[in-house]
């Protein structure tokens, strides 16, 4: 694999006063391993692919190999292979939650393509099955379009659907582990395997398949129970007002919600827009942070009972935007060739020519910054590829 420049620049002086102290931000990353000779490949694949046109947030480097098998059979003979041949392997999907090292990844990328849908009847429910090479969006869309719901307030979120079940997606008040009724996945070494919607251990954006179950598994298609008829039940607020409903009552139609939330997510740069300078981004970068009641009530005596909080298992649930804000960074803000969206402090983004190892620099200022202001340590969303390391070890 060709060297694609993994080191980190030099050292930059502090942009200004209020920065002072953030230039230490480059903590050394992992180095890559020395590339190996990898087997020749039983079928269709390409070599040396570029990773970052692949990603929404463009960086990183390139793929020894990358396969795009288009069914769950081709699918299990490409994982079979690389599992018996000892290649390093990896999905992904639509790359809208992924962060690729500056050194690429030394191994075969998997980049489903089964682009099917299936419709049955389910008594007074419809089960919907899409392939995991499905754009999530496109599946909402035909969903509303014909008057299934449960996932409409889930319009306009960028990615594929195999990812959905892996990282129990929400938004406005939903969650698809709501309404996932099955997941076929195939196995390390090529078996195969359907699971129970109620087997996976939804919980917020948690899933079974990120924990015991992040042994290989490759999610090949995902089974939607979904209601005909049902109207859309508004939990969000900020939803609830631009519907001009009350929360927790039926809005107007689902295509009246799923308008209402892709115009949220737009005013916020949260769906892909090719003219938008926000656009390359991984979305948000931090998950909201479930805190004990006890921090919680220490931050409603600082900052006043306006703070967005919600109950949550286990405790209190933050916003990370709004942490982000009162740590001092503005929307927009600036740090050389990376940033902090000008609509959405919780998206990082690569403002032109950016390289991974600055992404992870400014996660790092963000995350640091969050912690020492207000003791909230801030847990990265996305999954990061050819670092050697979790997004959790990263920022240890």
């Amino acid at each position: 694999m060709r060297d694609t420049g993994g080191t980190a620049p030099g050292p930059r002086a502090p942009l200004d006063a209020r920065r002072q102290g953030w230039q230490d931000w480059r903590v050394p990353l992992p180095l890559a391993p020395f590339p190996q000779m990898l087997p020749s490949a039983p079928f269709d694949h390409r070599t040396d692919v570029a990773l970052a046109p692949l990603t929404t947030l463009d960086v990183g480097g390139a793929a020894s190999m990358l396969a795009e098998p288009f069914d769950e059979d081709e699918l299990a003979h490409v994982v079979r292979w690389a599992d018996d041949s000892g290649v390093p392997r990896v999905v992904i999907g639509g790359g809208s939650n992924v962060v690729v090292s500056d050194d690429g990844f030394d191994g075969l990328v998997i980049r489903p393509t089964d682009y099917r849908f299936e419709v049955e009847r389910a008594g007074a429910d419809v089960l919907v099955t899409a392939g995991a090479g499905v754009e999530w969006d496109e599946l909402v869309a035909f969903t509303v379009a014909e008057g299934f719901g449960g996932v409409e307030c889930l319009s306009g979120i960028p990615g594929c659907v195999g990812a959905a079940p892996i990282q129990n997606i929400g938004a406005y008040g939903r969650e698809v582990g709501e309404v996932v009724d099955a997941v076929r996945v195939v196995l390390p070494r090529g078996g195969r395997q359907q699971v129970r919607g109620d087997e996976c251990g939804f919980s917020y954006r948690q899933s079974r398949f990120k924990q015991d179950w992040a042994d290989g598994r490759v999610v090949s298609s995902v089974t939607l129970r979904l209601r005909p008829g049902a109207p859309a039940t508004i939990r969000y607020p900020e939803l609830a007002a631009a519907l001009g409903v009350r929360e927790g009552g039926p809005a107007p139609t689902l295509a009246a919600t799923r308008d209402a939330v892709i115009a949220i997510r737009a005013r916020k740069s949260m769906v892909l827009a090719p003219e938008d300078p926000n656009r390359r981004s991984c979305g948000s970068f931090f998950v909201n942070p479930v805190v004990a009641p006890e921090l919680a009530g220490d931050l409603v005596g600082r900052f006043g009972t306006d703070i967005p909080r919600w109950d949550a298992a286990g405790g209190v649930k933050l916003s990370a935007a709004w942490l982000i804000e009162r740590a001092g960074f503005e929307r927009g803000f600036a740090f050389g060739r990376v940033g902090l969206s000008s609509r959405h402090t919780l998206a990082l983004i690569n403002r032109g020519g950016a390289r991974a190892a600055d992404v992870l620099g400014l996660a790092r200022i963000v995350r640091s910054r969050v912690f020492a202001e207000l003791g909230v340590t801030l847990r990265p969303e996305p999954v990061f590829i050819g670092f050697g390391r979790t997004g959790e070890e990263l920022f240890q």
